[in-house]
């Protein structure tokens, strides 16, 4: 295994257990793209390449079911799950905001959300900070104007505001931790740098290796992207670094993007055999 991947994985190891985070990534990414739907057997596979135990992947996939995330569908002894229709239109949403382009120049509009206290704030709370929707004060929540509104949060009371941009950036600031966000993406380039050096040397990768490399990418990207309310760029500083994260990103993802898509080729199953093949979707991700 290449150094530079090894020393992704010995990071991994060192945090708290994410086996749920890194399936999620990985239906995400990878299997929705195809189908959609993953024989069990598949998933023990790659998690085997991180040295996690079958069991705690067992435990991951019962509690995504019993959360609403995933379904499961036994053949004989067999498992396959898919991603329920519950949790569709918020990956839909994380998707988009993962890989697609930056928004364009900002209109000096914000959309200004008013939360009541019915039972689902909770879950539309959640949804809306998924969304890239921020909080100056509870039950309040800001976006600029174009952000999409998650259907959870559809019976908010909607306003649209101006902005200058002095009050744009003081309403930014106490909807949104930037700094943190801004430090979390300095750390996501550190930890990635030297994968992207050694791919840009010509090191190669086996198709095993490629396709972990690929998920724990996106893994570490989206957990700091879907935090970052991707704002215009006249509301950010001169540094920010979000913009060159996601270049980086790109760039690795690019690089890896055919030999992990064979490793599904040989490995991934679904009810019917092999996977078929991924839309075409997958090559305009991270496009300019």
């Amino acid at each position: 295994m290449a150094h530079p991947l090894s020393r992704i994985i010995d990071q991994l190891k060192r945090e708290p257990s994410r086996t749920g985070s890194i399936v999620i990534t990985m239906f995400g990414d990878a299997i929705v793209p195809r189908g959609g739907s993953v024989w069990l057997g598949t998933l023990l596979e790659f998690f085997a390449g991180l040295d996690i135990d079958a069991g705690v992947v067992r435990t991951a996939m019962s509690r995504l079911a019993a959360d609403g995330w995933l379904t499961r569908e036994k053949i004989g002894r067999n498992s396959f799950y898919r991603l329920a229709e519950k949790g569709r239109e918020t990956f839909e949403a994380a998707t988009r905001h993962i890989y697609d382009p930056p928004p364009p120049d900002w209109t000096g509009r914000f959309e200004l959300l008013l939360i009541g206290n019915g039972e689902d704030r909770d879950a539309s709370r959640e949804a809306l900070r998924n969304a890239g929707f921020g909080s100056p004060l509870p039950g309040v929540w800001v976006a600029p104007s174009g952000v999409p509104v998650p259907e959870e949060a559809a019976g908010a009371i909607r306003l649209e505001v101006s902005a200058e941009d002095d009050s744009g950036r003081r309403l930014l600031s106490a909807s949104w931790p930037l700094e943190r966000t801004a430090d979390a993406y300095l750390k996501f380039m550190k930890t990635f740098e030297p994968l992207r050096a050694a791919l840009a040397r010509g090191t190669d990768l086996s198709e095993a290796d490629a396709f972990t490399a690929r998920i724990l990418l996106i893994h570490y990207y989206r957990r700091v992207v879907l935090r970052d309310p991707l704002l215009p760029e006249s509301l950010l500083p001169a540094d920010w670094p979000g913009t060159a994260a996601r270049e980086l990103c790109g760039e690795i993802y690019r690089a890896l993007l055919a030999p992990s898509e064979q490793w599904l080729d040989v490995h991934a199953t679904n009810e019917k055999g092999p996977l078929p093949p991924a839309r075409k979707v997958l090559e305009r991700r991270f496009d300019s």
